[in-house]
């Protein structure tokens, strides 16, 4: 009989399943179009603002209808942020973020999604994200 952490672990490898393919599906591994959503002077692509614009419907639903339960499916309460505050980490972390996020097309769901078709852009770019996150593990634990 598989345990709760079996079933937390397949419902999260299926989630990420559906989301990849939602942006495969989407266009959203494709960074030219990503970038097109940035360029506001240019040749502006709103794609991504339609795919984002989904997203939040589905999630203000979802949420509705989930959190009047007692408790998720897969464990024994719902784990959402309690904090609030805004600090120089979050600043620091959203301007690393976007600054990535505009010179390269890439966030890291859509980077992830976007290693099944091997470009070897999409390869560095997530190993140089998964060098940037254990460094910024790093770093945090120091300071």
């Amino acid at each position: 009989m598989p345990t709760q952490k079996t079933w937390q672990q397949l419902s999260a490898l299926v989630s990420g399943l559906i989301f990849g393919v939602g942006m495969a599906i989407s266009g959203m591994t494709n960074t030219d179009r990503v970038q097109g959503f940035l360029d506001l002077a240019g040749a502006w692509d709103p794609t991504l603002a339609f795919v984002m614009g989904g997203g939040l419907i589905v999630t203000f639903i979802g949420y509705k209808f989930v959190l009047k339960k007692p408790s998720p499916l897969f464990s024994d309460t719902f784990h959402l942020p309690t904090r609030t505050d805004i600090d120089k980490t979050l600043l620091l972390g959203a301007v690393l973020f976007g600054a990535g996020w505009g010179l390269v097309g890439y966030c890291p769901g859509p980077a992830i999604a976007g290693l099944s078709y091997a470009y070897p852009t999409t390869l560095l770019f997530v190993a140089t994200m998964l060098i940037g996150l254990f460094l910024a593990r790093i770093i945090s634990r120091r300071l």
